[in-house]
């Protein structure tokens, strides 16, 4: 830990200031630029105090609390502009210059995707001639911006994005000294404000000075939430060694700890990989089939005596950047390429598949597909060969195609070979422009052209409901089929992979859900295991947690205008299988809640949301203990859960807020009155979880009013006026009041 005293004295004996005489004018400055606000005054006899606020303080007994000031919470600083048009995201970030930041996109639940600024800022511009770094990244729904420090822990943001962002502008002010995780107390022996980290070593003792509270300056944009996190890495993350002590006679730079009388020594660890180059070419398409089903061949066709020279210098290079990924051990996700150099006796070869420039670079599939063709020397295409970067996704995606079409047209194609291909292209990562500008299509270019193969929706679907239906009578899961059908479902599958498109769940859909839910114990046995096999990415939930997510996602694609009517006498058949089998865990409850009460009877009513919501009540919230219970609840969350990362306030205002929902129907609706005394238990409960909300009271107040309990009802609503403060709305703090009078006066 850094030691927070120390740093200020290194902070405040390094102070120097271009002052002259003639305008050394005494009194207060305040600093705003460095994201928190610093008051520096200047005294007589050329004295000056320099102050830092850290925020609000509490006071129990003899202690003195100090609360973080959320305001300074990031000091990213961050803008939008939307435009409904755009496919994919501009991001100009100002002035990284040399620190250590990181940005990562995230689509709904799928994994978070992180890149180093400075890796990206190198790509574009190799000499760092720009200030400002401008780039583009796909469509997301959350931003992770992280600025690593070898100091303290990492400080991760995550942000919610517009749903038609089109440019983001991101600004990043280093505060002069991080938040400090500090408490205090009173010595009444010494009459001393004793102030500490939480170690308590080194404390700051003050006598009796307090000064006002300045406001710190806020960000455009709030996070969603602003983790500081010890050893903060992702999945291919550089690994870098630092000394936890630098005054030992180490220094930091480029996030690299090197001792300073050996400047030169690097602090990466590199796994010694070795490339295995085939003699021939049927042997390296062999080797590309059986080491990787992600696996691809790359081959350089150059007759020259000097290719053989320049191939052998390319194989370095490549085994070095993949041992710098795989770091300390063998990792075949980094191991995603096999290389060949063409021969005299590959002519024919050659011939056949339409090769006849000289030089060129192909791209083969396990199968001696060709996948992509550059008419070009290696030399000019050796930055595209990485696990990294744009270029093997669109191979993915072009031998996902491929082994599509593959399946469809050969009639004897095994069932092993087709959920192979069904799930090769739902694993494809998401894609929001398919025919994007960069793609190159003249045949003559001599960047990467891309092999195209067509494909019929109509054709694509019915292979589809074929082979789930074939699976119905399955005594166990086929897990990889189980992973396909989770991607569909959620609307991330082969068909938004493969054809751009979303859809409301259909026939076919519900009938692999019905699967998910028949093998779902044997699923829950296996993804585990299935989730950690090496050098492949799964990600595999559980059952119940994917089928009601999917559920709601389907629900907001036919709010977002998705043509197709949503199945309601399916969707809650689904939500009643799930609740009868035990299984319904509190995501399933929320989405399946979330769900009915955005639909109405045929009536008009909400009589299906408040029969299941009544008996979700009594079974599980009721009783005499309802903080407890919910307390319960929240520790057994499953981790993909929202809440576990929203926290204990958040659920437990959830549960508050859906009692009130439920109430307020019974207020609104006639056709709802014949729950009204168990609106009155749940609104009550409402103000058992949550004190005095104004909202709150003002429909139990309404309750008792229509259950003839008129003086309980004036008194409850003289309570919400009470409660009214600045946050609430204008217009319901007024509806709020004029219901007040028309209990007194009798007219409500």
């Amino acid at each position: 830990m850094r030691n927070f005293i120390w740093s200020l004295l290194l902070f405040t004996s390094a102070i120097s200031m271009s002052f002259s005489q003639e305008n050394n004018e005494k009194g207060t400055y305040l600093s705003t630029n460095k994201g928190q606000k610093i008051k520096l005054n200047l005294l007589d006899g050329n004295k000056y105090e320099l102050v830092f606020y850290s925020g609000d303080y509490e006071v129990k007994g003899d202690s003195l609390l100090f609360a973080k000031n959320t305001a300074t919470a990031t000091n990213f600083d961050l803008s939008f502009k939307v435009d409904k048009k755009a496919k994919s995201i501009k991001v100009k970030f100002l002035d990284p210059s040399y620190y250590s930041f990181y940005i990562g996109t995230q689509k709904g639940k799928e994994e978070i995707k992180y890149q180093r600024i400075s890796d990206i800022k190198t790509k574009i511009d190799p000499e760092w001639k720009e200030t400002d770094l401008t780039f583009e990244i796909e469509k997301a729904d959350f931003l992770y911006l992280v600025f690593e420090d070898n100091y303290n822990p990492t400080t991760v943001n995550k942000y919610a994005l517009p749903k038609d962002v089109s440019e983001i502008t991101i600004g990043y002010e280093l505060a002069v000294l991080g938040d400090l995780k500090i408490s205090g107390f009173f010595d009444r022996k010494t009459n001393q404000l004793i102030i500490s980290e939480k170690s308590g070593l080194n404390p700051l003792v003050f006598t009796n000075e307090k000064d006002p509270q300045p406001a710190a300056k806020t960000s455009k944009v709030t996070p969603l939430e602003s983790l500081s996190i010890a050893n903060w890495t992702y999945p291919g993350k550089e690994n870098v060694l630092v000394n936890e002590d630098f005054g030992t006679g180490l220094v930091a730079k480029d996030s690299v700890v090197v001792a300073v009388e050996d400047v030169a020594t690097p602090a990466y660890t590199q796994y010694d990989f070795k490339l295995k180059i085939e003699n021939n070419l049927n042997k390296a398409i062999s080797a590309t089939k059986e080491s990787n089903n992600n696996k691809f061949l790359g081959v350089y066709v150059n007759s020259k005596k000097e290719a053989k020279e320049s191939f052998d210098l390319f194989i370095k290079d490549q085994e070095t950047q993949a041992g710098y990924s795989m770091y300390d051990a063998y990792n075949p996700v980094y191991d995603v390429f096999n290389y060949y150099l063409a021969g005299a006796d590959d002519k024919k070869w050659l011939k056949n598949n339409k090769i006849t420039n000289d030089p060129s670079v192909l791209v083969l599939n396990g199968q001696g597909n060709i996948l992509a063709v550059a008419k070009s020397d290696l030399e000019a295409q050796k930055y595209q060969f990485s696990y990294y970067g744009d270029f093997y996704r669109k191979l993915l995606r072009t031998d996902a195609f491929l082994a599509m079409n593959t399946v469809l047209k050969n009639k004897k194609a095994g069932d092993a070979d087709i959920i192979k291909a069904f799930n090769k292209a739902a694993m494809l990562e998401a894609s929001y422009d398919y025919d994007s500008e960069d793609v190159v299509t003249d045949p003559n270019s001599t960047e990467f052209v891309f092999t195209k193969t067509p494909l019929d929706k109509k054709e694509v679907a019915a292979s589809w409901k074929k082979l789930i239906e074939a699976h119905q009578k399955d005594t166990k899961s086929d897990i990889y089929l189980v992973e396909t059908i989770v991607k569909e479902i959620k609307n991330q599958g082969f068909t938004k992979q493969l054809f751009n498109e979303d859809k409301i769940l259909n026939d076919t859909d519900f009938l692999a859900i019905d699967y998910l839910l028949k093998h779902s114990d044997d699923i829950e046995n296996k993804r585990a295991e299935f989730n950690s096999i090496v050098g492949q990415l799964h990600n595999v939930g559980s059952p119940v947690t994917e089928i009601s997510n999917a559920l709601q996602l389907n629900l907001y694609a036919s709010q977002d205008g998705v043509t197709g009517n949503i199945n309601k006498e399916k969707v809650n058949s689904i939500y009643k299988k799930i609740i009868a089998s035990g299984k319904g865990n509190f995501d399933a409850y929320r989405n399946y809640f979330d769900y009915l009460g955005q639909v109405e009877d045929k009536d008009g009513s909400n009589t299906t949301f408040l029969k299941e919501f009544n008996t979700y009540f009594d079974n599980t919230l009721a009783g005499t203990s309802p903080i407890e219970k919910l307390d319960a609840i929240f520790a057994g969350l499953d981790s993909s859960s929202s809440y576990s990362y929203d926290g204990w306030n958040m659920f437990k205002e959830y549960h508050s807020n859906l009692a009130n929902t439920a109430a307020w129907s019974v207020v609104l609706k006639p056709q709802n009155s014949n729950f009204l005394k168990d609106a009155i238990k749940w609104s009550e409960y409402s103000l058992v979880v949550t004190k005095n909300n104004p909202y709150y009271l003002d429909t139990l107040a309404q309750l008792y009013y229509k259950d003839g309990q008129k003086q309980k009802a004036i008194e409850t609503q003289t309570l919400a006026v009470k409660y009214l403060s600045g946050v609430t709305e204008e217009e319901t703090a007024t509806e709020i009041k004029d219901t007040l009078a028309k209990m007194q006066n009798g007219t409500y």
